[in-house]
């Protein structure tokens, strides 16, 4: 396997290798695993606690907000690695200061209005 196409053969190869794999295992899971259903073992497990209830509960969105606004600061702090290691590179020193300001001042903004909306309170 040589050459441009090479390498994709290759990745390709594995792929189908570790799909045969996966599927063998389930495979052989299904046909060599007991199948003795109980009413107790069809019970729906909760930590050892019999369950109690209906299976709806109302869930707050203000969580999901909290959790947007993390995967959102996270994914502009893999932003700032790169753009810390083009800074140090010659020539590029005030062009990347200037874009990465503008940048954080999006950020700043952004929070900003989060925090006059009172989506940052926990009360």
């Amino acid at each position: 396997m040589h050459g441009y196409f090479g390498a994709y053969g290759l990745v390709a190869l594995l792929l189908v290798v570790g799909a045969v794999f996966v599927t063998v295992a389930l495979t052989a899971n299904r046909l060599l695993r007991p199948a003795r259903p109980t009413p107790q073992k069809l019970l729906t497990y909760e930590c050892g606690v019999d369950p109690v209830g209906g299976g709806w509960a109302q869930s707050y969105v203000r969580y999901y907000v909290f959790t947007f606004l993390y995967v959102v600061f996270a994914v502009d702090a893999v932003f700032l690695f790169p753009w810390a290691t083009v800074f140090a590179a010659p020539g590029f020193g005030v062009a990347t200061l200037v874009e990465m300001f503008v940048f954080l001042g999006f950020l700043a903004v952004g929070i900003l209005y989060a925090w006059r909306k009172g989506v940052l309170s926990w009360a």
